[in-house]
């Protein structure tokens, strides 16, 4: 079928199909979310179990090494982590790819119900949760009031929390850093020990007076009653009234012996927003819930909640919302920019506003056409779909730029009428044109086959820019011509401008001069290629580029073991040091202590910052944190401080297996050697240029007095080593004595001595416990002390131990620095067994690195056989390729000029290079292939395919350049995520065409000679 024939002849059909296609582009469009980045499930588990009091190493041998041990069969499993923690075991699972994570999570929790027997008996049964980068915290809400602090938690926890729950696509809300309300019951320790009140007896006492239990029914008349005894505290002063003892007839009362309050649990976390006492509320998605909706949603209730509790105020610390909204519409606005300056180009070189109008008109039609596939497809308008759009608006336009100059050059030079040389000025070029889209999309099937996260990301972006590319194709076969034989005047005089016509014979004699000097021109062109090899070892490299995400935070380290409010009070310093030296700060939440399962942070405090958008600050996020850090370091007595920016996409970083940054993995058994390596990596590498806050993961352990059990007494004395822990557990921690009822919640009851806190140890060995004969026996007749210190939490890698040297990088490429360090840790000697190597991104980059370059090299012989299949020639795409290398110079040069990085995006700029920097060598070896038909000569016909296609050239290369101008500068946030990509392609599009059009005539004279045409 002839599509531009049937088009011409069908200009009403042909225009209504195109505004069907608008229409749906539409509405497609006023449909699509937003959101970051693609939906991106990572097959990963958690395994969670918990074992009340048990210490780390018991965790781990008791615990987490069977965990491992189970789920190490389960098929999928590419790599195990696992913490184990006073009390918590968690074992992380990543999985291959292509694994089903609902079910291997069947499959994981199956097998661990199958091997329950090998568990103490006692632990918490193990818990699987799936990893979904949906749970992250969409937004994190600070809330501060002057109200008592247990007021406003029952308040957050009883009203607040739920209304921001109720919101549509909201699947948890996570209130952090309350004051929960208990009941403390505080012992005397000298009445106690002066009465000789066991601690076990007197829980035990509390516990059995705060009971309501069902005591049956009985038939009463016609009726059944039921009976009850409740026996539950109903004030503070029943609890000390409860009578605990009788000495000499005397009935020794609670209140007697112990201080009852109505209090709130003791603190392991502190909170403050702005200064200020607080909580911290984090909210998170359900999975596939738009994120701008939801965060916009919040910030709604947000204003709602303000006005009905007027006491408290409520600051989003944390938006993702506000983030993907700003870069979505930065990107937006380049991809804009680009069609502008396109469309522009394309009336320069026509100098006639009908014929661009032709042209313009495929640009939107072209776009809505991709967004309505898009939307079909469920895809979301996120930074890799926008990407591929910045990239395609630019060459959306190429097909139709060619068969438009086509079309006007037979015109000016045929004489044919419009209709005509739409018709055949179409059919002339549509092979050529054809073969430059299926050499372009070929480079995006080896992205099928990239693997992890890079691959994940790129598939939609290589989605859009196929469909793209296609869409054009049918609006350039179809949409154009009929516009042109309906709007191309019919006056076909001369058009072009002196500056033209002198352009075109400057380009003519210098391509004579180069048919002249065929090899002079080949050896120079290599040489240009050598030489830009030579920049290669200058240009740096990183898995992503940096990109100012508006955050900064601030992390201040003391010695394990040092005391909350220690830590809590030079916190306070640097909060008021960002307080006075960072005014672009909207917000900032300052968290003190342990968090979660991790109580090695217990001697912490961090202080998150949230900054003004990009573009109202004059200082970047890194400019800020380096300002921080030499203000902050080394002024805080006792505190190591660390300053970060959020570099790169917060988002992605936090789906890496190992997460964002570098470090350094020790492996091995022993702690002690662990600790000691670790010491001697941080202060080898301490010194290399652009490594900063080197932290290493664990120190020497949180001090510890370890009480030693006598057995052999203890068992004279019929006293187990669970009686005993528990004794001391209740004067130290504290017991929970049952649960306490007001106004319809329960709030537990804690017995423990007072200010136990701060006893001293000969004081907790004068308590005493009761022997089952009766007998009170103070506890250091049955203990003995040992000072020393011991582990907060282990980490394992692959079912073995490791310990992680973490570090920041400023100025600097992650790459350069990634090679000195593994330099640097050759000269360290370790013992056998152990093992270092550099982790973090870093390993992901290596390996991403590797899977591009392959998809490289895949890509460019997927070209040359397309090509050689169109061609029937092993020669002819042998000179079209010759393009690529030559792109090579511009990528290196315009990489290395505008310091940017080699990146995952850089690379994929690369990858699209091969298919466009030969879309120009095609339609000069086309060209020439059809004039050397009609009995041209080798030279004559290179020379002239030269003069015909120099103009569409020119056109379709500086519309793709132009086109992605905008997104190149990387201004505003989201741009400069995109900036690499755009960069390369520019680079490398421009050096090749200016080299294309002198290199690929004279290597087509040269693989062709005059007898080889006179045989053909």
């Amino acid at each position: 079928m002839n599509l531009p024939r049937f088009s011409v002849r069908r200009p009403v059909l042909v225009s209504m199909v195109a505004l069907i296609v608008i229409v749906v582009g539409c509405v497609a469009l006023s449909k699509l979310q937003i959101d970051l980045l693609p939906e991106v499930e990572l097959p990963r588990l958690t395994v969670r179990t918990g074992y009340e009091d048990a210490s780390p190493e018991v965790m781990e041998r008791l615990v987490t090494r069977i965990v491992e041990e189970i789920v190490a069969t389960v098929p999928g499993v590419e790599e195990m982590t696992s913490s184990s923690s006073e009390g918590n075991s968690a074992v992380r699972l990543t999985f291959s790819p292509d694994t089903d994570i609902d079910t291997a999570a069947l499959d994981v929790q199956a097998r661990l119900e199958d091997e329950l027997n090998e568990f103490p008996d006692d632990i918490q049964r193990p818990r699987v949760s799936k990893f979904d980068i949906g749970s992250f915290p969409v937004v994190i809400l600070g809330i501060s009031s002057d109200l008592d602090p247990i007021e406003l938690t029952e308040l957050v926890e009883n009203q607040i929390r739920y209304r921001f729950g109720r919101i549509p696509g909201v699947a948890q809300v996570d209130p952090w850093g309350g004051f929960n309300r208990e009941i403390r019951i505080e012992l005397d320790v000298d009445r106690v020990r002066a009465l000789g009140l066991p601690l076990n007896d007197l829980l035990q006492t509390i516990r059995d007076a705060n009971i309501d239990l069902p005591t049956g029914s009985i038939n009463q008349g016609r009726y059944e009653v039921m009976l009850r005894a409740p026996a539950e505290f109903q004030s503070l002063d029943e609890i000390r009234d409860l009578v605990v003892a009788t000495r000499d007839d005397v009935a020794v009362t609670l209140g007697q012996v112990a201080t009852v309050k109505d209090t709130y649990e003791r603190l392991t976390r502190l909170i403050r927003v702005n200064g200020k006492p607080g909580l911290r509320l984090a909210i998170r998605k359900e999975s596939g819930a738009n994120t701008v909706e939801v965060s916009g949603a919040i910030l709604q209730e947000i204003e709602r909640v303000a006005r009905d509790f007027p006491q408290i105020e409520i600051v989003p610390v944390s938006n993702q919302g506000n983030f993907i909204e700003r870069s979505i519409q930065n990107v937006s606005r380049s991809v804009l920019y680009g069609g502008l300056l396109a469309v522009l180009v394309l009336l320069y070189f026509l100098r006639d506003v009908r014929s661009t109008s032709v042209i313009a008109l495929s640009i939107p039609i072209s776009v809505l056409a991709t967004l309505a596939v898009v939307y079909i497809n469920g895809l979301t308008i996120n930074l890799m779909t926008l990407g591929g759009l910045a990239l395609g608006v630019g060459m959306m336009v190429d097909s139709s730029i060619v068969v438009l100059e086509n079309i006007y050059r037979r015109r000016r030079e045929e004489s044919e009428t419009p209709s005509q040389a739409a018709i055949r000025g179409t059919r002339e070029v549509g092979t050529a044109i054809i073969a430059s889209t299926i050499t372009t999309l070929v480079v995006f099937l080896p992205i099928v086959f990239v693997e992890g996260v890079t691959g994940m990301l790129f598939k939609e972006f290589a989605y859009v820019v196929v469909i793209a590319l296609l869409c054009s194709l049918a609006v350039a076969l179809t949409l154009v011509p009929m516009l042109a034989s309906r709007l191309m005047s019919s006056d076909h005089t001369e058009t072009q401008t002196t500056r033209t016509r002198a352009g075109n014979g400057l380009y003519e004699h210098m391509l004579r001069t180069a048919l002249a000097q065929r090899w002079l021109v080949l050896a120079t062109a290599a040489g240009l290629v050598g030489l830009s090899v030579l920049v290669v070892p200058r240009i740096g490299s990183e898995f992503l580029p940096p990109s100012d995400e508006g955050e900064v935070r601030v992390t201040g380290e003391m010695e394990i073991g040092t005391r909350l409010d220690l830590v809590d009070r030079q916190t306070r310093i640097m909060e008021q040091t960002i307080v006075d030296h960072v005014p672009e700060r909207i917000a900032q939440i300052a968290s003190v202590g342990a968090s979660g399962w991790r109580p090695d942070s217990g001697a912490r405090g961090s202080i998150a910052i949230t900054l003004m958008p990009s573009d109202q600050r004059s200082r970047s996020s890194e400019q800020i944190a380096q300002d921080l850090r030499q203000r902050l370091e080394g002024t805080i007595p006792g505190m190591t401080v660390r300053t970060r920016a959020s570099q790169g996409q917060n988002l992605l970083t936090r789906i890496l297996p190992d997460g964002g940054g570098i470090s350094v993995e020790i492996r091995g058994f022993e702690l002690d050697v662990l600790q000691e390596l670790a010491r001697q990596v941080a202060a080898n590498i301490a010194d290399i240029e652009g490594i900063t806050d080197v932290d290493i993961g664990r120190r020497n352990g949180v001090p510890q007095e370890q009480l030693i059990i006598d057995r052999a007494k203890a068992a004279d004395l019929g006293l187990s080593a669970r009686r005993l822990a528990e004794v001391l557990e209740t004067a130290i921690s504290g017991r929970r004595a049952g649960n306490f009822q007001a106004q319809g919640n329960s709030y537990p009851i804690r017995v423990q001595i007072s200010d136990a806190i701060n006893l001293q140890l000969e004081e907790i060995l004068s308590l005493t416990v009761r022997t089952p004969d009766g007998v009170d026996v103070a506890l250091r007749n049955v203990l003995s002390v040992e000072p020393g210190r011991g582990p907060t939490v282990i980490d394992r890698k692959q079912q073995q131990r490791f310990l992680a040297v973490d570090l920041n990088v400023s100025e600097r490429d992650m790459g350069s620095v990634a090679r000195e360090i593994e330099q640097r840790l050759m000269t360290i000697p370790r013992p056998a067994g152990y093992d270092m190597q550099v982790a973090g991104s870093y390993r992901e980059q290596q390996e991403a690195f590797a899977e591009l370059l392959l998809s490289i090299a895949l890509a460019l012989a997927l070209v040359y056989m397309v090509l050689a299949s169109q061609y029937e020639s092993l020669r002819d795409p042998f000179v079209v390729m010759l393009s690529v290398p030559l792109a090579a110079v511009g990528v290196l040069l315009t990489l290395y000029l505008t310091g940017t990085t080699l990146n995952i995006q850089s690379y994929i700029g690369c990858i699209m290079l091969g298919g466009i920097v030969v879309n120009n060598a095609i339609l000069l070896v086309d060209q020439a292939e059809q004039l050397r038909g009609r009995g041209l000569s080798i030279q004559a016909s290179a020379l002239e395919a030269g003069r015909r296609r120099i103009r569409p050239i020119l056109m379709t290369s500086t519309t793709t350049m132009l086109g992605l101008l905008p997104l190149a500068f990387g201004i505003g946030e989201g741009a400069d995520a995109q900036a690499p990509l755009a960069r390369a392609v520019i680079g490398g599009l421009f050096a090749s065409m200016l080299i294309t059009l002198i290199v690929v005539p004279v290597a087509y004279t040269l693989v062709h000679t005059e007898p080889e045409a006179d045989r053909a």
